[in-house]
């Protein structure tokens, strides 16, 4: 009997045993498995929480009138130093084409989704983009027009040349050009951004306010585009067989019209006045084909775009227009140490 009770009592025992290593074991397993997974999403969640509070990242996006002129490759290039310089991400977009108004909307709307610190713009158009200015004002988010910038009170600030100024100047060398006498037009690349209308408006008044015996015979709107301004210049050229001087109001403008007059036989019978820079209006003006075209500062124009746009967002003071200026160039001086900052290919 003593054997036997023994022998049952061993079984009791390695039986409890048994039954309480096998749940510890599973219990175990369960809590190897589960203990590192939780730490690992709580550690890349802890990282990722890091980087994003320590990088922050300034944004200032550009929302340019287009990206094919050399000015708007200036532009972005001064742009591009101010966000090494002061440290902050910048994207510098446009549309192809100086008419693709619905594309530069879209890319606003792109822009805006990424919640910026604030935004650069240069309006093809301030009606289509009403309702983006007024969210980037509900948001808080500062608006900085620049070249043409925009039509509206919501900007901060304008970072510009003053157009109006500069086209006015434009017309007093045409007026010196043709002796202040005769027939001209104008071949102006939009009608609806700030820096068309300012350019043919500063020109115009320019000649109607100082030099009666000049008239404005014909204002003819090409897009920037050359093909369409060249056709613009041939036809004016048909109607007006006595006119004297044609002004374009940016690069493509003037390139056009150069082109126009190449073809139609009038080189250095017309006097050809442009605005911007590029290779070939630089050559025009070289070889005397150009009479001679104003500059503006593009390099600069994109520093103090997104530098003015920085400094919003910091809630510092900016001026509500800050001039970038304007020069005249021509044969005599398109090559000088001061203009080769300001003239681009």
């Amino acid at each position: 009997m003593k054997k036997l009770f023994s022998s049952l009592l061993m079984m009791i025992v390695m039986s409890a045993s048994l039954f309480s290593c096998t749940p510890t074991n599973n219990s175990s397993a369960e809590n190897t498995t589960a203990a590192p997974n939780t730490t690992a999403a709580e550690n890349t969640t802890a990282a990722e929480n890091t980087t994003a509070a320590t990088t922050g990242d300034i944004y200032i996006p550009l929302i340019s009138k287009g990206f094919q002129h050399q000015f708007w490759q200036a532009v972005k290039l001064g742009a591009e130093n101010a966000s090494k310089d002061l440290g902050v991400k910048i994207n510098f977009v446009g549309p192809e084409s100086e008419t693709e108004v619905q594309k530069q909307i879209d890319m606003f709307t792109t822009e805006l989704g990424k919640n910026p610190q604030a935004i650069c713009f240069a309006a093809l158009d301030t009606k289509a983009a009403e309702n983006l200015l007024q969210e980037c004002k509900d948001k808080n988010i500062p608006v900085v027009g620049f070249d043409s910038g925009v039509d509206s009170d919501i900007p901060v600030s304008t970072v510009a040349t003053d157009s109006k100024a500069a086209a006015a100047a434009a017309a007093d060398k045409m007026a010196e050009a043709i002796g202040q006498k005769g027939e001209i037009a104008i071949i102006c690349h939009s009608d609806t951004s700030k820096t068309g209308i300012d350019r043919r408006d500063g020109f115009k008044e320019q000649i109607e306010s100082k030099y009666p015996d000049i008239k404005i015979v014909a204002v003819q709107v090409g897009d920037g585009d050359h093909q369409k301004s060249a056709d613009i210049a041939k036809t004016i050229i048909a109607q007006y067989p006595d006119i004297k001087g044609i002004f374009g109001t940016n690069e493509g403008s003037a390139v056009g019209a150069y082109n126009g007059l190449k073809e139609a036989g009038m080189i250095g019978k017309i006097v050809l006045i442009g605005f911007d820079s590029s290779k070939t209006l630089k050559d025009g003006v070289r070889s005397g084909d150009i009479y001679g075209a104003i500059s503006q500062d593009p390099v600069t124009m994109g520093y103090k775009a997104v530098e003015t746009a920085f400094k919003a967002y910091k809630g510092e003071k900016v001026e509500s227009f800050i001039d970038t200026g304007y020069k005249w160039y021509d044969k005599s001086n398109v090559d000088s140490e001061e203009m080769k900052p300001l003239l681009y290919d």
